[in-house]
């Protein structure tokens, strides 16, 4: 009876072993496909390979041809952002800075000031300033007296020149001859501009009343204060007086009639305000506007 049992176990051995020798090209099939995948190579060992090949390319010496990627990594940035270095040092372009500009017209200015080496001051430059600088008409003798011209004749003769360049060059002055003497005043076309310039001082304006004695007096001078009177037809004492106290009126003398009554007359002043040589310069009487009623 044992040896029955024994038999199959014996004869199960060798189909075991069949087995085994059976599955065992499998495995070495298996082995071999498995060695054969090691061999390849993956694709993350290939990127790995392939940048120590570039390493050690960048560690070979420097040639000719550049690095393409190096340039893609500084040359790019080094032309959008620039260094302030650079900023700085960049070339000035063609269109100055406004401080330069500012600059530039003041030293414009002073160079302006400057008087030449070669400027010679004649007769004519030594009457100008002179002109240029009085507030007041200058007569033709005291123009003598102060630029030593020798002659009255001489110191027309520069006026009349002067004048003479003024009109040719287009100024807006010219010398006039204004109470006697003579002054530098603008053009009456100027008017507009300079009244907004200059403020007429309130001791200076005449109401109507004063501007209607004082039109009589300059006509009829020189005249009684009846006459005055008679004239406008109301009574003058008051308004002559500040007439007087402002300086356009004066006291000429005594009329020769009962009582030696005083005569009124214009003064200087009269002429210089209102830019008349004489009285003979004042306009006619057909020529003044009639008022409006």
């Amino acid at each position: 009876m044992q040896e029955e049992r024994t038999e199959p176990t014996d004869a199960q051995t060798p189909d075991a072993e069949i087995v085994e020798t059976e599955a065992a090209p499998q495995e070495v099939e298996a082995t071999e496909e498995f060695a054969s995948r090691q061999d390849e190579p993956v694709a993350g060992e290939v990127q790995v390979e392939a940048a120590e090949e570039n390493s050690i390319d960048d560690n070979q010496p420097e040639t000719d041809q550049a690095d393409p990627a190096g340039t893609d990594d500084t040359e790019p940035a080094d032309n959008t952002e620039p260094s302030e270095a650079e900023t700085t040092e960049e070339p000035p372009t063609d269109e100055p800075a406004p401080a330069d500009i500012e600059d530039n017209e003041d030293d414009a200015e002073e160079q302006d000031t400057e008087v030449p080496e070669d400027f010679e001051a004649t007769l004519e430059t030594v009457i100008e300033s002179v002109l240029f600088a009085s507030d007041e008409p200058l007569s033709p003798k005291r123009l003598v007296d102060i630029a030593e011209a020798g002659s009255v004749k001489a110191v027309n003769k520069c006026v009349r020149s002067l004048n003479k360049t003024y009109r040719d060059d287009g100024r807006a002055f010219r010398i006039e001859k204004i109470s006697g003497g003579y002054q530098m005043m603008t053009l009456s076309i100027f008017n507009p501009w300079i009244s907004k310039l200059i403020k007429v001082r309130s001791d200076n304006k005449l109401s109507p009343a004063a501007l209607e004695a004082l039109a009589i007096v300059a006509y009829k001078q020189p005249i009684i204060r009846a006459d005055v009177e008679a004239i406008r037809g109301v009574a003058s004492g008051e308004v002559l007086r500040n007439l007087m106290y402002k300086g356009l009126v004066k006291i000429v003398g005594r009329a020769e009639i009962l009582g030696r009554p005083m005569l009124y007359g214009t003064t200087k002043k009269f002429l210089d305000i209102f830019g008349l040589n004489n009285l003979k310069d004042l306009p006619k009487i057909e020529e003044l506007k009639k008022p409006e009623s």
